[in-house]
């Protein structure tokens, strides 16, 4: 019989992040969430008191659940994406905690690519700062849905109600202008060293009438999928062509990978892309067995009809809505290669799983996320800039616009030399809607 199991997310389970400047407490309120929410073991707990008593602490640093490399702990930064699990009875929850110094922007930007909210900090004492709004405007383009401020701290300023309705207003006009409605917004104060509204109200903050933390992570709606896969029809990357070629399985050809957007039964007309081959799906494998239907985000072995040239990279789409390959194309990119981005570039382009040459036109536009202005045709794109650029492709790329499907629409750019990843690219107009949000 054929499983019939629903193959999206649980509607249960939130992925979210952490964002926010460097000594804002991110990696406290983490570890806090995971103590109030039982979701660490005794002898961590454990560990964590003897390193802190070993740094002339009098109570234990949550955080050090959390930083876990050994760099980590002995500057009391993060400069990795941590992630963790962690659940309430009423949701569960899989988040990564990202660093807050600006070289390591690249990696708030990889932890907050499949986010469905972020909890972005920053410090009562200082408020919103450069680095808030860097994040912000990442995340902006990211197309993260939901945003959580953590005021955080907050114990630590005078005349706190007045401090947190002024850091509020700031950060709601910033949030405003990036294109977030005001419903997709909360503030709240907290106090991740003491607990202060992190998994209850506290009597702390008598000015604030909002949920704690928690609270709101367990009641805020979000879809099981925030990529905007089920707009979609079919998009299935090609990871791995499957033929035993045994006495068993003599003939046997699948297409094994993970459905990024829509979802696939037996009898759907499909295309190979960028081929442009059309065909049907004869049947759904998986290790337990057959499927009668698969959705967004299920791992399976799809068998064609037709014995038809499928490799790795390739797209396998819904014949009604597939995307037109492109060779030529202009996109958003967060830079995040050490050395300056330059017209000329040649580069590797990876979309999906599939990798091809690149070499980059013009640098059409940079946005400064601080004044929130465009900067046309600027002559280089340094770490952490955020610009419009166009690429041409050596081989074309069946990519949808990234605001339709966060995971057919974005790419990455590498280094053709070392392997490194050099920038994050959104295909489509991504930076405009945003200038435009903000009035530019």
């Amino acid at each position: 019989m054929a499983d019939t199991v629903p193959s999206e997310p649980p509607a249960q389970l939130l992925r979210l992040a952490t964002a926010g400047s460097v000594d804002d407490g991110k990696s406290t309120l983490v570890g806090r969430l995971l103590y109030d929410t039982k979701s660490v073991l005794a002898d961590q707990i454990d560990a964590v008191t003897r390193a802190s008593v070993d740094r002339g602490l009098a109570t234990p640093d949550l955080s050090l659940l959390v930083d876990g490399l050994r760099a980590e702990r002995e500057q009391g930064i993060t400069i990795d994406v941590a992630y963790r699990y962690f659940a309430t009875p009423k949701r569960s929850f899989v988040l990564a905690d990202t660093p807050g110094h600006v070289q390591y922007t690249r990696n708030t930007v990889s932890g907050a690519s499949t986010a469905q909210l972020v909890i972005l900090l920053t410090d009562a004492r200082k408020g919103v700062i450069e680095q808030t709004r860097r994040h912000a405007a990442v995340l902006a383009l990211l197309g993260v849905p939901k945003l959580v401020l953590a005021v955080n701290k907050i114990d630590l300023v005078d005349d706190a109600a007045e401090v947190f309705e002024r850091i509020s207003a700031e950060f709601n006009e910033l949030t405003g202008a990036l294109g977030w409605a005001p419903e997709d917004v909360l503030e709240i104060p907290v106090s991740a060293l003491r607990g202060d509204n992190i998994a209850t109200r506290s009597a702390n903050t008598p000015y604030y009438d909002g949920p704690s933390l928690i609270e709101h992570l367990e009641s805020v709606p979000v879809d099981a999928d925030s990529t905007g896969a089920h707009s979609l029809g079919l998009r299935f990357p090609v990871q791995y062509v499957i033929r035993p070629r045994t006495a068993e399985y003599p003939d046997y050809r699948g297409y094994a990978g993970q459905i990024a957007a829509g979802s696939v039964a037996p009898g759907d007309e499909i295309v190979v892309l960028p081929s442009g081959v059309r065909t049907t799906v004869e049947r759904i494998d998986t290790p337990a067995g057959e499927l009668a239907v698969a959705q967004t985000g299920r791992s399976v072995t799809l068998i064609l009809s037709d014995d038809v040239d499928v490799s790795r990279g390739d797209i396998i789409a819904a014949a009604a809505d597939a995307p037109e390959p492109i060779d030529d194309f202009e996109a958003t990119v967060c830079w995040l290669g050490d050395k300056p981005l330059r017209p000329g570039a040649r580069l590797l382009l990876k979309h999906g799983t599939k990798t091809t040459q690149a070499i980059v036109g013009a640098l059409v536009e940079r946005f400064d996320e601080q004044r929130l202005a465009a900067d046309p045709s600027p002559e280089t794109l340094a770490l952490n800039d955020i610009g419009r650029i166009s690429i041409r492709v050596a081989e074309p790329i069946p990519a949808d616009d990234y605001r339709a499907n966060r995971h057919t629409g974005s790419f990455l750019l590498i280094d053709p030399a070392n392997g490194n990843t050099l920038a994050a690219g959104l295909v489509g107009d991504v930076l405009t809607a945003v200038e435009v949000g903000a009035g530019i």
